[in-house]
């Protein structure tokens, strides 16, 4: 804490926040800090988590895809890691597809470099809609889906820019392994991930679009329409399957959030 102190003593960038503030979970405390800094002096706002490890390179080429394609945003793979000495790809690079922000995020939020002009309009939205905010779970998910439904270009790399580290107290992490994977469904089934979907359209202006309008509600006509259109909703085609297969399940037995 001293060492912060004494950076910010020297350089007016650096802001150092109060102590035993408590937010609730990464989504809050990112939320929190996007609606309070003045990016205005700023030519980009990047994310990060205090526990990964970024590559030499990473804003580096970071800035530099954005200048070559003309994206308002960056994110990338990740090489997740464990204390074990583990390490896998978590590839999130696949094409984007029509809806897909609307349903997932663009990769782990601590990849994300986004122009000043991006974040400043995110930014406007958290301090209108403050309260509402606070029900989402993901904020690069939120991010994400402001950018795309917004017209902001998205480029996601191939290439790692960091080792993403993973340990039993990731709020969300890399979803490997039956344990993870039953967590996981268990959330999904209840209906928790269709409801941030809606939430999240809403937000972002997409509330009455008549592709959300068809699903938002949870009906089960509206569910089962969804799982034939799960080749617009998720990028990877293991995740296209399983789309299907949830809202076709939750289209039978109810879903829940209703």
């Amino acid at each position: 804490m001293a060492l912060c102190q004494n950076l910010a003593a020297r350089h007016s960038c650096i802001f150092v926040l109060p102590l035993n503030e408590h937010f609730g979970g990464a989504a809050r405390n990112f939320f929190k800090i996007f609606s309070e800094v003045n990016f205005s002096d700023f030519d980009y706002v990047c994310l990060a988590d205090q526990d990964d490890i970024w590559f030499p390179d990473k804003l580096l080429r970071a800035h530099e895809i954005l200048l070559a394609t003309g994206a308002d945003a960056y994110s990338s793979n990740v090489l997740a890691f464990w204390p074990d000495g583990r390490r896998i790809m978590i590839k999130k690079s696949q094409n984007q597809v029509r809806w897909d922000f609307l349903f997932e995020a663009a990769g782990p939020g601590c990849t994300y470099v986004m122009r000043k002009e991006l974040a400043c309009a995110i930014q406007g939205v958290l301090k209108n809609r403050w309260s509402d905010v606070q029900q989402i779970g993901l904020h690069d998910w939120f991010a994400y889906a402001f950018a795309r439904a917004h017209g902001y270009r998205w480029v996601i790399d191939n290439a790692a820019g960091m080792l993403y580290r993973q340990h039993e107290k990731n709020q969300v992490g890399v979803n490997l392994g039956w344990q993870a994977l039953l967590h996981r469904a268990r959330k999904i089934f209840s209906g928790w991930g269709l409801a941030q979907s809606a939430l999240i359209a809403e937000l972002v202006g997409l509330g009455n679009d008549p592709f959300v309008r068809r699903w938002s509600g949870g009906s089960r006509a509206g569910l089962l329409w969804l799982a034939f259109h799960a080749w617009q909703c998720r990028r990877r085609l293991r995740d296209k399957l399983l789309f299907a297969l949830l809202c076709l399940a939750l289209s039978i037995a109810g879903n829940r959030r209703q």
